[in-house]
C-alpha cells in the first residue's frame, strides 16, 4: 500500500513538473486598478488549484480525525462493557456442597 501511495505522489509531481514546463512563458495579469502582475502563467494556475483543494482537503482530514476518535472511543466502550458482563466463573467444591445444610422442610412439606 505504501509502495502505491508513493507511486501516486511520484506520477503527480511529474504531471506537474511537465505542466510547468510546457506553461514556462510569462504573463501578466491585471490584479487590481493599475496593479500589474508579472509573472509565469503556471504559477497563478496552480496557486487557484490549491487555494480550492487545501480547504477540501482539511475538512476530509478533521472529518477523518473526528471519526477514527469516535470509533475509538466506541471500542473502548465495547470492551468494557464486555468485560464487566462476563460473570466471574464460580467454581464449587466437593466439601462446600457437603458442608452446605440441606434445605428443611417445614410442616407443610414445602421448604
Amino acid at each position: 500500500m505504501q509502495f502505491l501511495r508513493t507511486a501516486f505522489w511520484v506520477v503527480l509531481a511529474v504531471a506537474i513538473a511537465l505542466f510547468c514546463k510546457a506553461n514556462n512563458r510569462p504573463t501578466e495579469i491585471k490584479i487590481w486598478g493599475d496593479i500589474v502582475w508579472g509573472t509565469r502563467i503556471w504559477f497563478p494556475i496552480l496557486l487557484a488549484f490549491l487555494v480550492g483543494a487545501v480547504p477540501f482537503w482539511i475538512m476530509a482530514r478533521t472529518t477523518r480525525w473526528r471519526m477514527k476518535r469516535k470509533l475509538e472511543s466506541t471500542e473502548r466502550a465495547l470492551i468494557a462493557a464486555t468485560v464487566t458482563a462476563a460473570p466471574a466463573p464460580s467454581f464449587t467444591t466437593a466439601t462446600d456442597e457437603a458442608s452446605t445444610p440441606p434445605p428443611s422442610l417445614s410442616a407443610t412439606g414445602t421448604a
